[in-house]
């Protein structure tokens, strides 16, 4: 009977200096390519995360609004793309600086792996509170190979993929390109993405790394299916919500950006690191508002139109040093980001833009100098720490004045200096005990400031940042060589945290609860066995709820102390057993998921049912001299269970439910060919 393989080292960057996950007093999980592309369309990272524990990444249904990130229940009241979690693609940031970002720009067809930072450390990144998601694009192979990828499941859903990459001479290539459609799961849920993907580097040798990354997103009249109530739910899950057909619900995105990283060894022990990076991004976004609604002087009417042009720079120091003996690695840094955006809105007329009522110039600038170190200050204890000072400045210039609609610009600045401090106690040579502390500072951002409450003009900067304690302590241990276990305890007080007042057609107000408390366990287990088999498991407990009482929606009520934070499961759990037989290029696996019921308010009156479900999935692999060819194919929600897979927190018509799909397959093939 062979032994098990053992487990690879888990090398990620978190403290922006490679080293092993294992080492550091964090929690923090790494997705290799294996995972994110075995058996998967990698098109949402709700495929690839469901291993990393703390972090729950739901699929809406509705490629129009992006997935529903949260780290630890930060992120979850956010009505559409991503809030409190800071995202990065090859050191880029993918996150505006006020604090919003999108997912669909990752590109996952050329992902070489997902690295996940939870709790105090993720602060050192910026204006977030809840975690860090980065995605790092493979380097292109040592001979040139082109890579064709075909996949097709149900609802009329395909992806076409190609990718080309190599090496010649100190350049290293590689582009993939990629078009996925689908009719959707729901009525009025029609969505297509093409994507462009490519990185260039360029090694310099005594000169520095220069790398070069081009990503471009085109999502053109993206169908938007609304949420539903409890009612519509159990009569026909696949429906579209109310007003999504009369207005032609949906939204069209463009997306291109450029970004380059200069990366330079002054000497031995010094280093270098600089980042620039320009995008634009355009959105035309249809909402479902009656029209008297959108006729009321104060109203922005139903059609939003976004310009948005961005960009920032970066520039660290690293220095590698001793210090009393032990290895002593400092690093300074300063980040400074901004976004200029023209927002213009009209009436929407049943689907065609009407009269202008809307029209202002927006502006989002960030400075962060930043400083951290870390000291093996014994040969078994490691200690890390760093601080940071933020700056976030948004200004807003109206020049949409007409009688009952007065000027509204203005401008708002938030500061804070934010801190996270750890340490790493080695009990034995596999197993490390661990233990962090530090403070987060999170922004609104400029769609959570877009709206009044009582439907008043104007951006509410009555909005205040959310700030938080943090405290973790953590074991991460290795097991008879062939298994990992990491298990993390942890506590976070929020002050003024952000939440929804209320949303009604696609148009959200947020206001500022007094006190809440998050107190969770995350355990995350991997292993090797003999003939074969691999199994992991990630589950999570966590608490979340409102410490102080304070009042939400329209009309106004209660929210009493004790109420749990709408949006949050409070059990998530994720299950996975594979089998592979080498020989005959064959693996099988099973998944399971359970995850616990969500209130969909803040009065905890409605909540989404807990659900459980199984997904089967197998594949095969052929190679050759020069050529690799895979298929796959896949069966999710086996049992065909209806389940509800994200909800619309404290939606003012009670249309809280977005339906996640029955029984649905999906099946690929790959063909690479190296020349």
């Amino acid at each position: 009977m062979p032994a098990p393989a053992l487990l690879p080292e888990v090398t990620v960057t978190a403290t922006r200096v490679e080293e092993d996950s294992f080492d550091l007093p964090v929690s923090i999980d790494r997705v290799d390519r294996r995972a994110i592309s075995e058996d998967k369309p990698q098109v949402n990272l709700s495929e690839s995360l469901n291993t990393v524990p703390g972090v729950v990444v739901q699929n809406r249904q509705n490629y129009a609004q992006d997935l529903q990130v949260s780290s630890r229940g930060f992120g979850a009241r956010a009505t559409f793309g991503v809030r409190g979690v800071r995202l990065i693609a090859d050191g880029i940031p993918a996150t505006m600086p006020d604090g919003q970002g999108q997912t669909a720009t990752f590109d996952l067809g050329s992902a070489e792996r997902i690295e996940v930072l939870r709790g105090p450390f993720s602060t050192l990144y910026g204006n977030a509170a809840g975690g860090v998601i980065q995605v790092f694009t493979e380097d292109g192979p040592a001979e040139p190979t082109l890579t064709g990828s075909a996949y097709l499941g149900s609802y009329d859903t395909y992806k076409l993929g190609a990718k080309f990459g190599g090496t010649s001479g100190p350049t290293n290539y590689l582009a993939n390109v990629s078009r996925f459609q689908t009719d959707g799961y729901r009525d009025h849920s029609w969505a297509r993405r093409d994507h462009l993907n490519a990185k260039v580097k360029f090694d310099a040798g005594a000169r520095g790394l220069l790398t070069l990354v081009v990503n471009a997103l085109d999502q053109p009249e993206t169908q938007d299916p609304l949420g539903l109530t409890a009612v519509q739910v159990a009569q026909n899950p696949r429906q579209a919500g109310t007003g999504a057909l009369a207005f032609n619900t949906r939204k069209s995105v463009a997306q291109n950006q450029l970004g380059l990283t200069y990366d330079l060894a002054v000497g031995r022990d010094d280093r270098i690191e600089a980042r620039l990076y320009y995008g634009d991004r355009q959105v035309t976004q249809f909402l479902a508002i009656p029209l008297f609604v959108q006729n009321a002087p104060t109203s922005s009417g139903g059609v939003v139109d976004l310009d948005r042009g961005y960009g920032g720079a970066g520039l660290r120091w690293t220095r590698v040093a001793t210090l009393l003996d032990g290895p002593f690695t400092t690093s300074l840094g300063i980040d400074y980001d901004r976004m200029d955006e023209r927002r213009t809105g009209f009436i929407n007329d049943f689907g065609v833009p009407g009269a202008l009522k809307r029209n202002e110039d927006d502006v989002v600038s960030r400075t962060d100098p930043y400083a951290q170190a870390e000291w093996r200050v014994a040969p078994r204890v490691n200690l890390l720490a760093g601080v940071r000072h933020s700056r976030v400045r948004l200004e807003s210039t109206d020049y949409f004045i007409t009688p009952g609609n007065p000027n509204d610009s203005g401008s708002v600045t938030y500061t804070d200096t934010t801190a996270a401090a750890g340490v790493t106690f080695n009990l034995t040579s596999s197993a490390n005990l661990y233990a962090n502390l530090g403070t987060g500072f999170e922004t609104p951002t400029f769609a959570e400031l877009a709206y009044r409450p009582g439907g008043a003009s104007g951006l509410n900067f009555a909005l205040q940042p959310a700030r938080s304690r943090q405290w973790e302590v953590g074991l991460k241990t290795e097991i008879a060589e062939s298994m990992r276990l990491n298990l993390a305890l942890f506590r976070i007080d929020v002050t003024d945290e952000i939440v929804v007042d209320s949303s009604s057609g696609g148009r959200t107000v947020f206001k500022n609860a007094a006190k809440t408390r998050r107190e969770g366990l995350e355990l995350a287990w991997n292993g090797r066995f003999a003939n074969g088999f691999e199994a992991a498991l990630a589950y999570t407990w966590l608490d979340a709820r409102f410490e102080q009482p304070f009042t939400s929606g329209t009309p106004p009520a209660v929210v009493p102390a004790g109420n749990r934070i709408p949006g949050v499961p409070p059990q998530r759990l994720f299950g996975e057993l594979v089998w592979r037989h080498t020989p005959a290029g064959f693996h099988a696996g099973a998944e399971v998921l359970h995850n616990g019921k969500v209130y969909a308010n803040d009065a905890n009156s409605e909540f989404a049912p807990a659900y459980t479900i199984w997904n089967l999935r197998a594949g095969f692999e052929q190679r050759g001299g020069n050529w690799r060819l895979t298929e796959f194919v896949r069966v999710d929600n086996v049992g065909d269970r209806q389940t509800v897979g994200a909800v619309i927190v404290n939606q003012r018509n009670r249309r809280y439910y977005e339906p996640a799909p029955g029984r649905n397959w999906l099946a690929g093939i790959t063909a690479s060919l190296s020349f």
